[in-house]
């Protein structure tokens, strides 16, 4: 599996474990899924203004937020792509926001991002939070992915 990793803001160093913990992380959201070898996932880590002007744009809130999903095949079922790769789509973090909670929640930086990665990889999958049975059903997927990793509060 592909998780193609692009730093776009300067205000947090972004080192090879922060990396190495987010592809870990969309790897076995994408394998716990059934997902192939060949799906790759696009993970961009921006500031508060770059996701806010997303947000905006996309989703009518004029606020930064902590994670946005862009899924390439929402509403469509997935096909099996056997010659060629399937591309998933985006997950967008912003790293000051994940750093403020991660503050809030009272775990550290790291574990607050591979949530972050954990939720968008699921939402690139086709759940969602819109009611409390869904939202139950992602935080227990969100908690076993990072419990299979040793990722804990």
């Amino acid at each position: 599996m592909a998780v193609l990793v692009n730093n776009l803001q300067e205000e947090i160093a972004v080192d090879e474990q922060l990396i190495k913990i987010v592809e870990d992380v969309v790897t076995e959201s994408l394998k716990t899924e059934g997902y192939s070898e060949e799906a790759e996932v696009s993970l961009i880590f921006v500031d508060d203004d770059y996701i806010q002007s997303l947000n905006a744009e996309y989703r009518g809130v004029d606020k930064p937020t902590d994670v946005l999903s862009f899924a390439l095949n929402e509403g469509e079922e997935v096909a099996e792509a056997e010659e060629a790769e399937e591309l998933l789509g985006d997950i967008v973090i912003s790293l000051p926001t994940a750093r403020r909670q991660a503050e809030e929640y009272g775990h550290s930086f790291h574990r607050e991002v591979a949530y972050l990665t954990a939720h968008g990889s699921l939402h690139l999958l086709g759940y969602d939070h819109m009611t409390e049975e869904d939202k139950q059903i992602m935080r227990e997927k969100e908690e076993a992915i990072l419990g299979r990793l040793g990722i804990t509060r």
